[in-house]
């Protein structure tokens, strides 16, 4: 089965560069431009993952992530932040809002894959195994 990620940044080229790694990675991948574009296509398409940056018009990252976390139906969708937010408080923030992985702009598109790929053997893992070990 085909993963469907869906990518959401302001910034074309950071959109694009995370879409097109995605895809050569064999990714089905969708893009949103800020957090209200994201939750119309998160509700409609149901993704299997977010990457999602913080900084955008309409509704940031932040927000969007609350949401995501306490709406049952999509709670359980892993988000991995990707944000030019390097603060310790903005990655604490992260962490506590239930982020799976927070990575910071610049970024190298293979540590994306990478955790990509964890976080999705981690979702096959049997029930009971340690999430997110690094």
């Amino acid at each position: 089965m085909e993963r469907y990620i869906l990518a959401v940044d302001d910034e074309r080229y950071i959109r694009r560069l995370v879409e097109v790694n995605l895809q050569r990675a064999g990714y089905r991948v969708g893009t949103a431009e800020d957090g209200v574009q994201a939750m119309e296509s998160i509700r409609r398409e149901r993704p299997d993952m977010v990457v999602l940056d913080v900084m955008m018009p309409r509704m940031d990252g932040f927000e969007l992530l609350k949401r995501l976390k306490q709406d049952p139906a999509t709670a359980e969708i892993p988000v991995i932040m990707l944000t030019a937010r390097a603060q310790d408080a903005d990655i604490f923030r992260g962490w506590q809002s239930g982020v799976d992985m927070y990575l910071t702009k610049p970024f190298n598109p293979m540590e994306l894959l990478a955790f990509t790929r964890r976080i999705f053997e981690e979702l096959k893992a049997p029930s009971g195994a340690r999430r997110y070990e690094l």
